[in-house]
């Protein structure tokens, strides 16, 4: 999965076998802006930074303890480089997961709604964090274990930050809200979109089939060497 603020971080495996990546892509530095300016911000919660923090140096430590990479060569992609149905689903991950929500808080700051878009902000927050993890994972050439375990994590994650955002957006009615009622009624949609998507993506493709697969090319990869 690489991706940044478009297209996004689901399993887009694309980078070409034997081609050397910089270590930051266009996707992870827009990714990592996007980390910035809601950090800056103040709408990310402490949690929500130890987290990534914690996940950075945990996937080094597999990395190196439970799953190394067995070969110079990098590992050939889950699902091979010709999927055009996973381009798509890809694509609307992207728009869903990223590019919507973020046209939504910035939206929200120009209306003057900056209470209203506080509960959308940890899921913005973590899938950027996703989207940079899983770059780092790619250009740093680490095991395909690992490459799993960034997306299962942050999207398993990102449920518990998309529930709060549902709940804040089905709540507002009864708070002093300051936005418009078609803006309530977009926030509400969004949050529903979201939930119903990441929750496919991680029961419905991650854990039942990406996850693995990823463990079986690895592990005949192993036996092969």
């Amino acid at each position: 999965m690489s991706g940044g603020v478009a297209p996004i971080a689901l399993t887009n495996e694309k980078p070409s076998i034997g081609r050397r990546r910089g270590f930051f892509s266009f996707q992870q530095l827009n990714a990592l802006a996007l980390i910035i300016v809601l950090s800056a911000s103040g709408m990310v919660a402490f949690q929500d930074f130890a987290f990534v923090l914690l996940s950075f140096f945990y996937m080094f430590f597999m990395s190196k303890v439970a799953f190394p990479t067995r070969s110079s060569t990098p590992e050939p992609p889950v699902f091979g480089n010709s999927s055009r149905l996973l381009t798509v689903y890809v694509s609307v991950g992207a728009v869903i997961g990223l590019l919507l929500p973020v046209a939504y808080i910035v939206h929200g700051v120009l209306a003057g709604d900056k209470e209203g878009i506080k509960a959308a902000a940890p899921h913005v927050f973590l899938l950027a964090s996703q989207v940079f993890m899983e770059g780092v994972t790619f250009s740093g050439g680490f095991s395909l274990p690992i490459r799993v375990f960034v997306p299962v994590v942050y999207n398993s994650m990102r449920m518990y930050a998309i529930l709060e955002w549902v709940k804040d957006e089905i709540t507002k009615a009864n708070k002093e809200h300051h936005g418009s009622s078609r803006r309530l009624q977009v926030g509400r949609s969004l949050a529903m979109a979201n939930m119903v998507f990441w929750s496919f993506n991680l029961f419905g493709f991650l854990l039942p089939f990406y996850l693995p697969k990823a463990f079986k090319k690895y592990y005949a990869a192993g036996k092969d060497s």
